[in-house]
């Protein structure tokens, strides 16, 4: 299939969004699928989301995506996010009543909620139920999600799961002396991910643990905490086998998030063979119980001190189940394209209008009438 795929989310931002994606398109373009990708760093007017200045929000994109819809003629559209480029792609799809999936990443009204407090959660509902409103099937990745949002009166929610690189993430890269941890208390209690209000890891620095806590990744609230928790260690950004080693020479992996849906990190932790500690939340309930892998609670401090308990070996063979392959197939499935002889003749009549406004004849403008003086 030709896919269209429109996100507010891409580089040179780093979250879950970003990373699923790109291993998806990887997966799918190796299944012969073909993409056409709208983001924010197409050349549109952007200004930065308020709190979150990597987030770039496009301007008057409808019409520059809508002309690319037309020229590219997909078989099938899908809207990763709810933000502006989502918005102007959703518009389009229904002007031209063009079937279209999307996507439920984050718990957007709770994200909201937490660096706005003002703004109720209900709002938060309402603005990201009428989005999804008209979409064929709104993808989700974990049971509870599905549950939460079939409760809250969303339809077509469809299970879509997610993949791990076990290559990649792997327990060989756990070292004798600690590795990046060298010289560190142990136990070593990691967090990796944004270092925002919404991934709450407030609560994670407050915990009173024996070793050393350390955070991975950057974020507005970062100088914050760095100033709060001195004791902490806040090793910045990483990536590919830095980040890998990370995870492996952990001995707990912490997740406080309540507003991620997945939570790709528990996975990337679990395949390093580290077990994950985290809230008893969507995302961390729908993968840790009865794994071997780890402990979900209302008491993040005992998950923790369970977490410490765990077999490396059981919480790697448990990450092995999870394949980007089958993710892949999962989206595809997904999909809502438009049946072959009705992609025909709706691609053909557009083809047709298209040459009759080119073969119009240019009536030139009126002369402007100078006022009168």
């Amino acid at each position: 299939m030709r896919i269209m795929l429109v996100t507010d989310a891409w580089d040179p931002q780093v979250n879950g969004v970003v990373r699923t994606m790109k291993r998806v398109i990887t997966e799918c373009e190796a299944m012969g699928h073909e993409w056409n990708i709208v983001s924010p760093s197409d050349g549109f007017r952007t200004i930065p989301l308020p709190t979150y200045s990597e987030i770039r929000l496009a301007l008057g994109a409808k019409k520059p995506i809508e002309e690319r819809f037309l020229e590219y003629e997909p078989d099938a559209v899908h809207i990763a996010t709810e933000g502006t480029l989502g918005w102007a792609a959703r518009a389009i799809c229904l002007k031209h009543r063009f079937p279209y999936t999307t996507s439920y990443h984050t718990r957007f009204p709770e994200y909201v909620h937490a660096r706005f407090p003002f703004i109720p959660t209900w709002m938060g509902y309402a603005y990201v139920g009428e989005f999804h409103k008209y979409s064929g099937r709104v993808m989700v990745a974990t049971q509870s999600m599905r549950e939460e949002l079939d409760q809250k009166g969303f339809r077509n929610v469809a299970p879509w799961t997610r993949g791990v690189d076990t290559d990649l993430f792997h327990p060989s890269l756990r070292r004798q002396d600690g590795g990046p941890f060298a010289g560190l208390a142990r136990p070593i209690w990691l967090n990796v991910g944004r270092v925002a209000v919404e991934k709450n890891i407030e609560a994670f620095l407050q915990l009173d643990l024996p070793g050393t806590k350390v955070v991975v990744g950057e974020g507005p609230q970062l100088e914050s905490l760095r100033q709060q928790h001195p004791e902490a260690v806040f090793a910045g950004v990483k990536f590919g086998t830095e980040l890998a080693e990370c995870f492996a020479n952990a001995d707990v992996f912490v997740f406080p998030s309540l507003t991620d849906t997945f939570g790709l990190v528990i996975l990337e932790a679990m395949a390093a063979g580290t077990p994950v500690a985290a809230f008893n939340a969507p995302g961390p309930r729908d993968l840790i119980p009865g794994s071997k892998s780890g402990v979900v609670s209302e008491d993040l401090l005992e998950a923790c001190l369970e977490t410490l308990k765990m077999s490396r070996d059981d919480t790697r063979a448990y990450a092995e189940t999870f394949s980007w392959r089958a993710c892949a197939e999962q989206f595809i499935n997904n999909l809502e394209p438009l049946p072959v002889p009705e992609r025909r003749r709706f691609w053909k009549r557009f083809r047709k209008l298209r040459n009759i406004r080119l073969r119009a004849p240019k009536f030139p403008s009126s002369p402007q009438v100078p006022p009168e003086t």
